[in-house]
């Protein structure tokens, strides 16, 4: 889910997608190497309009960018109508109800124009004709071998006649698909890096920690198997009185899956502070 970047989020990436030091900045700009990295932190307090006003003109974007009111960089007074956009995409696009960020993501990217191409010629029928006639050319082939020689339908000649004829909207649907799925993929390993999208977490790496954490704690059985059941349910062991302790470790007691300990009475018994 896309979040609207902060102030200091959007300086940091413009700064960082030059690649710029902020000694380097400061050089530059003539802003002080200290005000622009308090710009960049989360607890930063004001920018002054001359700073604002500095920055957006060194990065190319718009003041209204900087300060958050808008998520266009630039082009600030863009005709609309120029765009040749329907009321009903203008309606959609400032809804709220889709990812304009994504969005643009997947309208900018080099293979897009190649996903419309395909896709008009999908939705408008444009190759229609000509599939249809190579089917017909190649069903009248079969058709006519068939007649004279009789191969049989599993002769090699007569199965590769028929397997060449297309079915035009598995085809291009095929086409379509294959060319969203390199956008999508491209797009999605360049998420990898960027501070809205969840990090990939592997269920089966957490849960052998949580378990190596909870075996290699110093005490009694009882309690490094309270710790872990305790782990997976999300409840805080620390946290306990000796209450709630001593019944957690009857009922874990009452469990046929585990292992009955050896009587050690007088010894290894469950430490509470």
């Amino acid at each position: 889910m896309y979040v609207k970047l902060s102030v200091p989020e959007r300086l940091k990436d413009l700064r960082t997608e030059r690649k710029l030091k902020l000694e380097e900045l400061a050089e530059l700009t003539g802003l002080s190497k200290s005000a622009l990295g308090s710009y960049e932190t989360d607890d930063y307090k004001d920018i002054s309009p001359f700073s604002i006003v500095t920055l957006a003109e060194y990065y190319g974007v718009s003041t209204d960018y900087l300060l958050g009111v808008s998520e266009m960089k630039n082009h600030p007074d863009t005709d609309l109508a120029g765009l040749h956009l329907s009321d009903e995409m203008l309606k959609l696009l400032a809804s709220g109800k889709i990812n304009n960020r994504l969005l643009c993501e997947i309208a900018t990217h080099p293979d897009f124009q190649r996903l419309i191409v395909d896709t008009e010629i999908c939705v408008d029928r444009i190759a229609a004709m000509r599939v249809h006639d190579m089917n017909v050319v190649l069903a009248e082939a079969r058709k006519t071998v068939m007649e004279k020689h009789n191969p049989g339908e599993n002769d090699l000649y007569m199965r590769t006649l028929e397997l060449a004829q297309i079915d035009e909207d598995e085809y291009f649907s095929r086409v379509v698909h294959e060319d969203l799925d390199k956008i999508i993929a491209d797009i999605r390993e360049a998420h990898k890096k960027d501070t809205t999208t969840a990090d990939a977490v592997n269920p089966s790496d957490t849960a052998r920690q949580e378990l190596e954490a909870a075996m290699s704690y110093e005490g009694s059985p009882e309690e490094r198997q309270a710790r872990l059941f305790c782990k997976q349910l999300g409840i805080n062991y620390d946290k306990l009185t000796k209450e709630e302790f001593a019944s957690l470790i009857n009922i874990l007691k009452k469990s046929s899956l585990l292992k009955a300990q050896p009587n050690k009475r007088g010894k290894n018994k469950p430490r509470r502070k």
